[in-house]
């Protein structure tokens, strides 16, 4: 199979300044005055979201509400829950994202790894499932609105082993997300499975980026591409397609499209980095919108907006919130940890904090994500 190679760009081109921005907004990354634990709830929120905006680009049409409860339920029963179709697609990202976090900083990305976040995607759907999860394609495949022609079955094994020699090269930094952006189109131009291709490239380029160092489970760096992906959909699919010639030309346009989508989002992920933007902007108005819809009283909503504000509360400092006995305050504070609005920040700790994902807070606090224009277009279509 021929070597994977880079494209050629000049100095002045609109790839370079794409490169050169994002090295400078890597230079900020793990900056920031968010609390730790209110940005981690904020990343694992947006890891939810990038995975409705992976299989909505997909055709899934499920609502951002009904992926929400599907997150919640699973997360609050022990017990086995059975959910619809699409649901369930949206779940298995959200399990294959975990299975990223958790094992690719030991793991290496080889034929064993794309072939597991393959088997989580598709493992259980009917509609977008696999009849051979985990494994290559013994069959044709062709790709929906692309003349292009994945390469004949018998040559997937060889055409994926040069991927992922290519995935594996030792880069300079500037580098790292050119290859990245190479890696994401060559995969779906071998299109190695019979279904979820698209989803598994999605999973396969965020893996490379927690590889790199731009996102990462406990610290202020949460970048998913899916998110650049979903901003317009048909420039994603327009872009993929002019690089399936391979030529030089097309493979630039792609990673100039990759690349300044990246420091969008970069520049986005800044703003949730900042404590006043994160705590007037989007949680206490999200707060008081659950209560104009009859989901708190005002107690309760002035009770969480103190949890907003000041990030770790006692029951003390909820006392203008809830007035009276000692009593009647840990009941009211119980009721809000029975909702999953509060919980308490360790076993038999008596501090709490605010928790707003996933459970009835969380689409109240997307459409304030969509007012302050932190959600791509794809996401933007339900109404909020």
């Amino acid at each position: 199979m021929d070597e994977i190679e880079y494209p050629h760009f000049s100095f002045d081109s609109d790839l370079t300044r794409a490169v050169i921005e994002l090295e400078r907004e890597r230079a900020n990354l793990n900056k920031g005055t968010t609390p730790h634990e209110v940005f981690l709830q904020l990343k694992d929120l947006f890891q939810l979201l990038t995975s409705i905006m992976s299989a909505r680009i997909e055709g899934n049409r499920t609502s951002i509400l009904d992926a929400v409860s599907g997150a919640a339920s699973l997360r609050n029963s022990s017990a086995p829950i059975e959910l619809n179709d699409g649901v369930e697609e949206i779940l298995n990202i959200q399990r294959a994202v975990d299975f990223i976090d958790k094992k690719v900083g030991s793991s290496p990305i080889n034929h064993l790894f794309i072939r597991e976040l393959h088997r989580i995607v598709v493992f259980g759907l009917t509609r977008e499932g696999d009849r051979t999860p985990g494994a290559y394609r013994v069959g044709e495949v062709s790709i929906g609105r692309s003349s292009h022609r994945p390469p004949w079955p018998a040559d997937v094994p060889d055409h994926m082993s040069s991927l992922i020699a290519f995935i594996s090269e030792e880069v300079e930094p500037q580098m790292q997300l050119l290859q990245t952006a190479i890696a994401h189109h060559r995969f779906l131009w071998i299109h190695p499975f019979g279904n979820g291709n698209g989803r598994t490239a999605r999973l396969l380029t965020y893996a490379m980026l927690v590889k790199q160092g731009f996102t990462s489970a406990e610290d202020y760096r949460a970048v998913n591409p899916t998110a650049v992906f979903g901003s317009d959909r048909q420039g994603y699919y327009d872009n993929l397609e002019a690089a399936d010639s391979l030529s030089n030309d097309g493979m630039v346009a792609w990673c100039t499209y990759v690349l300044s989508g990246l420091n969008t989002d970069l520049k986005k992920l800044g703003r949730l980095s900042d404590k006043n933007f994160v705590t007037g902007e989007l949680l206490i108005p999200a707060v008081e919108r659950l209560r104009s819809a009859g989901g708190l009283t005002s107690g309760e909503a002035a009770a969480l907006a103190v949890a907003a504000r000041k990030t770790i509360v006692k029951a003390r400092d909820l006392e203008l919130a809830f007035p009276g006995s000692p009593s009647t305050r840990s009941q009211a504070i119980r009721r809000l940890t029975d909702r999953g609005l509060l919980s308490a920040t360790a076993p038999g700790a008596r501090t709490y904090q605010l928790i707003f994902a996933p459970n009835e807070l969380t689409v109240h606090l997307v459409n304030r994500l969509n007012v302050a224009g932190l959600l791509p277009n794809i996401l933007r279509e339900d109404p909020l």
